[in-house]
């Protein structure tokens, strides 16, 4: 099932929390002069517009990352906005990155990437701004598996899905076993919603009881609209990079100031 378009959700209130963890993470790991290799399963088109018809046909990112940038939620130093801030002098003020393009502003020289994504029409485009990485189209698990672990072995995985599949919670922690037990010191990163019906939680007590260390971060906000099922957004992160717990726990802090009931 290949349904999914993020360009609606562009720039909403789950990008924000995984954004700003996701520029910290990689901030944080290019600040050592060793070699990286950064992997994506799910990256979409990489590039968002958020003057084009989807944006404005949900407003999500007017309540998500225009509203923190305009009431100044996150902090000026915040690695998220030197990611907007180069992205936009490339692509135009009302542009937004995804996370390959996030990633792609702190790869380095000597850093490697592999970006999959599976959609024709999202992998297209992406082909047309990700040229500094090494681009897969095909199912990003099977892209995962193939290429852990990587070289440069130290890096990050990011595992995005859209979670329109209900069997992606039940696979999503047998792909992570499978790949932390190739790839023992890589960043694992895995982005999910949290939705009304708690479909989340089976998969979340699975990952936790195998890796009660890893980083758990959850932060909830109002329906988009009516009828929408998602809460909050919710990520998981194995081998967290120093101070991201930190981080964490400070945009926690600043979602339940915004959106406590």
């Amino acid at each position: 099932m290949l349904s999914y378009q993020h360009a609606y959700h562009a720039g909403n209130l789950a990008d924000l929390h995984k954004h700003a963890l996701l520029a910290s993470a990689l901030d944080y790991l290019t600040r050592k002069d060793k070699p990286l290799s950064y992997l994506e399963t799910h990256s979409g088109r990489g590039l968002y517009r958020l003057d084009g018809a989807e944006a404005a046909k949900t407003g999500e990112a007017k309540a998500g990352i225009l509203r923190a940038e305009k009431n100044g939620w996150l902090p000026a130093d915040h690695p998220l906005h030197a990611a907007l801030k180069s992205v936009r002098k490339s692509y135009g003020a009302n542009a937004y990155p995804g996370s390959p393009l996030i990633a792609a502003h702190f790869l380095r020289r000597g850093d490697s990437a592999h970006l999959a994504e599976l959609h024709p029409a999202e992998f297209a485009a992406l082909e047309q701004v990700a040229g500094f990485a090494n681009l897969h189209h095909q199912d990003g698990f099977q892209m995962a598996q193939a290429v852990t672990p990587p070289t440069p072995r130290r890096g990050m995985l990011l595992i995005d899905p859209s979670f329109e599949v209900k069997t992606d919670y039940a696979l999503v922690p047998r792909q992570i076993h499978q790949i932390a037990r190739k790839w023992n010191v890589g960043v694992i990163a895995l982005w999910y919603p949290l939705l009304t019906d708690h479909r989340h939680r089976p998969m979340l007590d699975t990952l936790m009881s195998s890796h009660p260390d890893a980083l758990r971060s959850e932060v909830r906000f109002a329906p988009a609209r009516p009828g929408h099922f998602m809460t909050g957004s919710g990520m998981w992160v194995l081998n967290a990079p120093h101070g991201l717990s930190d981080e964490a726990r400070r945009l926690e802090a600043m979602f339940r100031r915004h959106f406590s009931a």
